[in-house]
């Protein structure tokens, strides 16, 4: 292998391949990043087994060549190179990195035990904005179980449905659901998509603009964009039937300032038990709008919200820490809070948004 890159591209693509790099000892070859020269391109892979990507940049090739080289150290490597342009050249297993004012060797490995990243050929496409995309997992994927106990729940579950595509998470005390208008003509139920692959799909493609064509096989999925080709592992299951859960009706009623509810979240957090438990005590017949918590260590904390409140007085606990994750969905001045009595669930939306709902269990103490 031997070529010549402007810095910056080789840089990018790195930042974006070395994220699906992780710290794998059972596996050496996982912490790698297989670069590989041909046709005036050089094409970078990395995989950790749940997650694979290729980026492609063009680039000058003297000579085309294959070889694996530490993801992390490579990074780190270019990440502190300031020329405009780089070297690249393979000698005796070593892969030379030479500017105008550094000169730098890095012992690599062969590509021979290096994963293959499927290349999926499904039955379901689509093609969706990235913006609509990044927004609906970033709205949603908090919501899912940590726990790998029930894999169904350990996911994001897409569906595509009535010129919506729907991202829903659950863990079973919450649920999160954004629903996106689209123009499709398919139908796609239950892709389930790891959780902690998420997070690592928003990284990759939050900074891009335009259509990523998705496509869809029996355990993986893939997304397509220009010269970025991600594919991940989904979970084979069924995902609840979410929807009965929700409350068709309300007997009681709360809008409130978003502003205000989060400032006296923050208080609440100083005076919370070890249970996170707070209180909602909601009168509307005398104006009354009261959340308290309180700890046996700290204190108590009571607050009196100005809101506008309708139906039936209502007293009724929840952990206040998954009232908080959703904020980050919300982008309202005002939100609803809606109760159906003791022991139901509180469904909270931003007020005249009908794309994202969440929902909450009540704790029992």
């Amino acid at each position: 292998m031997k070529l010549k890159c402007i810095t910056k591209k080789i840089i990018n693509a790195v930042s974006k391949t070395e994220k699906i790099v992780g710290k794998n000892l059972n596996l050496e070859i996982l912490n790698f990043l297989l670069l590989e020269a041909k046709e005036n391109k050089l094409i970078f892979k990395a995989t950790n087994l749940d997650l694979g990507i290729e980026i492609s940049i063009n680039t000058e090739i003297a000579e085309e060549g294959i070889i694996a080289v530490p993801g992390a150290i490579f990074k780190n490597l270019l990440s502190n190179i300031s020329d405009e342009k780089i070297n690249l050249e393979i000698k005796n297993n070593n892969l030379y990195i030479i500017t105008d004012s550094n000169t730098s060797t890095i012992k690599t490995q062969t590509s021979e035990d290096f994963p293959s990243i499927p290349k999926i050929k499904g039955d379901n496409k689509i093609s969706l904005d990235s913006k609509k995309l990044i927004k609906g997992l970033k709205s949603v994927w908090y919501s899912s179980s940590i726990s790998s106990i029930k894999p169904e729940l350990s996911s994001v579950c897409i569906n595509i449905e009535e010129d919506f595509v729907y991202f829903v998470a659950t863990d079973s005390f919450r649920l999160a659901e954004t629903k996106i208008p689209i123009i499709s003509k398919e139908k796609i139920n239950n892709i389930l998509i790891p959780f902690k692959n998420v997070p690592e799909i928003i990284k990759i493609f939050e900074d891009v603009e335009g259509d990523i064509d998705i496509e869809i096989s029996k355990n993986q999925i893939s997304f397509n964009y220009d010269n970025i080709y991600l594919t991940s592992r989904v979970i084979e299951g069924s995902f609840p039937d979410y929807k009965q859960l929700i409350p068709k009706e309300f007997t009681t009623e709360v809008v409130v300032l978003m502003e205000d509810f989060i400032r006296v979240f923050k208080i609440i957090n100083i005076f919370s038990d070890k249970f996170n438990q707070v209180n909602f005590n909601i009168e509307p017949n005398n104006k009354k709008f009261e959340i308290k918590s309180k700890s046996d260590e700290v204190g108590e904390n009571v607050n009196n919200l100005s809101a506008s409140l309708s139906g039936d007085d209502l007293n009724i606990n929840f952990n206040y820490k998954y009232i908080t994750d959703c904020f980050q969905s919300i982008h309202t001045d005002s939100i609803v809070l809606q109760f159906n009595n003791i022991g139901k669930p509180m469904i909270i939306r931003g007020v005249s948004d009908n794309q994202f709902l969440y929902l909450v269990m009540p704790m029992n103490k």
